[in-house]
């Protein structure tokens, strides 16, 4: 059985444990979004040039994407792989917003995923839900574990997008849960304010508190 590590225990969590936590969040932002209004899906995300709409195909994509469709895809974009989100989002956009919802609640309990840990797609879910969560004013209280094991995962790679390099020489120290990590000026905050601060996201280091919170602030336009 595969495992992943687990929430700052060492212990490791099993594939199955994470995409049980894949699938609630799933099941959580598609009835967060479902309640919003029709001009709100047009509304700019978290994502650079992507509104809201948008993040949220490009979630079903990933996880309707396989394997072998991935590297069909790499193939046909010429190992252009900004090429390749741009068209599998495309093909998930459906013809208006409902049908772009409805097409990410038929992911929710989908274990397809293109050549990436099972963790790395929670990771997905939960950056990309706070994405188009955060412009909307939605705010969801996540579970510990949940946000933990994300911390977790992208303290420790850049596979993905640059998180490791981004909080070296940095203290990450979670406020409200057991997430700590590394060594130096201290950034402190919730747990989710440290996983968007981490991938880039700037606007949350206005969440959190401490000597090292300009210098996170400073490299969040590395990729």
């Amino acid at each position: 059985m595969t495992t992943r590590p687990g929430p700052a225990t060492g212990r490791r969590l099993p594939d199955t444990a994470v995409w049980s936590m894949i699938r609630a969040e799933r099941a959580a932002l598609a009835d967060d979004l479902g309640g919003i209004g029709a001009e709100q899906w047009a509304t700019p995300s978290l994502c650079d040039g992507l509104s809201v709409r948008e993040v949220l195909a490009h979630l079903t994509a990933g996880a309707s994407l396989g394997t072998l469709r991935w590297l069909a895809g790499v193939l046909r974009c010429r190992f252009d792989f900004d090429r390749q989100v741009a068209m599998r989002l495309a093909e998930q956009l459906g013809s208006g917003p409902a049908d772009t919802l409805e097409r990410f609640r038929r992911t929710v309990p989908s274990t397809t995923k293109p050549p990436l840990p099972a963790i790395a797609m929670l990771g997905e879910t939960v950056v990309h839900g706070e994405d188009v969560r955060r412009p909307l004013g939605i705010r969801r209280a996540y579970p510990v574990g949940t946000v933990t094991a994300v911390a977790e995962y992208y303290r420790g790679t850049d596979l993905v997008v640059v998180a490791k390099g981004r909080v070296g020489g940095l203290r990450l120290v979670a406020d409200d849960g057991p997430f700590r990590a590394g060594d130096g000026p201290l950034v402190s905050g919730r747990t989710v304010a440290l996983v968007m601060a981490m991938t880039g996201r700037a606007a949350y280091c206005d969440d959190l508190d401490g000597d090292g919170v300009e210098v996170l602030r400073s490299r969040s336009g590395a990729r």
